[in-house]
């Protein structure tokens, strides 16, 4: 199954200093067939004003990835941790047993990222953050793992049966990832316009997949790709 969810279908909220899409029920928003694709429960496309952001509030019992598509994003935690995260680059939170944060743009321009929250493989991790570059060359023409609770992977570590991969592809070009029926994957394109079997998807739209061992992503435009595994 390749289902198609248009940006224009999402959940919105405009707060201002934030424009939030929500690929799956979140806050005010619920539709009952979008809660969440396998362990993937939420998927956030938010766009965040200069020099504001989330303050502290607490979290616990989820993986939290972060990819910054724009901008750049400051976080803070209880746990003593402070970082910076670019454009193109990833952070990882697992809320474990509990943990209190601030995330803001103090930056003099707009940040863009996706806030991916992915299912643990149980309750009860001990919480922990971190940050890695992810430089765009190493992820031309193929899918690289950027975060994973898969044993091998050389990526953010999170407590999750799932990765979350990137790729960038130039126009004409197709990439493929080897998956099982039984995993839920879903794509989406931060930039560009792609193919995914028969179906067409736009910058921003969501493509939820299962039931194949094998997802091809053939790129009508040069495109930046997100994709979560997950099970």
């Amino acid at each position: 199954m390749i289902e198609l969810r248009p940006f224009a279908t999402l959940g919105a909220a405009n707060h201002g200093w934030l424009d939030a899409h929500h690929h799956f029920s979140f806050s005010e928003y619920y539709d009952r067939d979008r809660t969440n694709w396998g362990a993937l429960r939420v998927w956030n496309d938010d766009v965040i004003a200069p020099k504001t952001g989330f303050p502290p509030h607490p979290h616990r019992d989820m993986e939290i990835v972060t990819y910054i598509r724009q901008g750049a994003i400051s976080h803070r935690d209880n746990l003593g941790n402070e970082g910076r995260t670019e454009a193109g680059d990833v952070q990882v939170m697992s809320a474990g047993t509990g943990i209190q944060h601030s995330e803001y743009n103090l930056e003099d321009e707009e940040t863009r990222l996706f806030q991916i929250w992915i299912l643990p493989d149980r309750k009860g991790h001990a919480p922990a953050w971190g940050t890695r570059p992810f430089p765009q060359d190493n992820r031309a023409g193929a899918f690289v793992t950027l975060a994973s609770g898969i044993e091998g992977d050389d990526a953010l570590r999170i407590n999750a049966n799932a990765r979350v991969l990137g790729a960038f592809v130039k126009a004409g070009d197709t990439v493929r990832y080897a998956t099982s029926p039984d995993r839920h994957a879903y794509l989406v394109p931060a930039s560009g316009r792609v193919r995914v079997g028969d179906v067409e998807a736009e910058a921003r739209d969501g493509v939820a997949i299962t039931g194949l061992t094998e997802i091809e992503v053939t790129a009508l435009e040069d495109a930046e790709l997100v994709l979560v595994d997950a099970a």
